[in-house]
């Protein structure tokens, strides 16, 4: 039994939460998404977005790519078939172990390593693109040194796109029900969610932060905003996936999905 709280944590105890949950919740996780994500798939949010079609990476075959916080790899799956050379990490063991599950089943296998979001384990100026479906940003208390940490391992241009929970969704309740249309929490608190079990362990955290916060994280770390896409709800899309349903999703953001690019040397960024 888990507790829902807003309560601040450090760096360390937000990491330690995201393992803990991610390894016991992957096995779940899929058996509920697996169908709508696929195995080999890139699909950017619960809106459906799916890069074959949107193209927001451009071309990849040739290109070295980082997937950040890639949960079963499905996303480094499909940019593998597309002919890209790909690498992916993350926190959690669990979810690495059914990657390679999805490696065996669909015949095509994915370089995964287990690393946190805040030091990741590769040199610098290794990658053309960066890239990441839900994946660590939301999960790290400190989304500057994320970034950071991925400018550093791009080449000087190099793209990152990476979609996370809409900044409104988070004034409201996580209802995809008509009832879920109210605001009940400020945009403005930047306390992060956090689930605690019976010891008071956080075992879950998920932090906020505001348009104009991912703005200054992004451009602190040196890097060009180009866009942000926010998905409109496809007609007669049927998807519940927490928040996310076709009652609210028509009427209000659910995803951002943000395009920057690693500033050269002496362009400001």
């Amino acid at each position: 039994m888990v507790e829902p709280r807003r309560v601040e944590l450090t760096e360390a105890q937000t990491s330690r939460a995201s393992r803990t949950y991610w390894d016991s919740a992957a096995a779940e996780y899929l058996a509920e998404h697996g169908d709508f994500l696929g195995d080999d798939r890139f699909i950017w949010c619960p809106e459906g977005v799916d890069e074959e079609a949107a193209q927001l990476l451009g071309p990849v075959r040739g290109k070295r790519i980082l997937e950040v916080g890639c949960g079963a790899a499905q996303c480094s799956r499909w940019l593998a078939g597309q002919g890209a050379d790909v690498v992916a990490f993350d926190i959690s063991i669990e979810q690495l172990r059914i990657a390679h599950e999805l490696d065996v089943r669909t015949g095509t296998a994915v370089r995964t390593v287990a690393a946190d979001a805040v030091a990741l384990p590769y040199r610098d100026s290794t990658f053309d693109i960066a890239c990441s479906a839900f994946g660590a940003l939301p999960f790290v208390a400190d989304a500057g040194t994320s970034f950071r940490e991925i400018a550093r391992t791009l080449r000087p241009g190099g793209l990152l796109v990476f979609s996370v929970t809409h900044p409104f969704r988070w004034t409201m309740p996580d209802d995809p029900s008509a009832a879920g249309l109210r605001i009940t929490h400020s945009y403005f608190d930047r306390t992060p969610y956090v689930e605690v079990d019976a010891s008071g362990t956080p075992v879950y955290a998920e932090h906020h932060r505001t348009t104009g916060d991912w703005i200054r994280e992004l451009t602190g770390a040196g890097f060009v905003v180009d866009d942000l896409l926010e998905p409109e709800w496809p007609a007669g899309h049927q998807l519940v996936w927490g928040g996310w349903g076709p009652e609210r999703g028509p009427l209000v953001p659910g995803t951002a999905i943000w395009t920057a690019h690693k500033g050269h040397k002496g362009q400001p960024a």
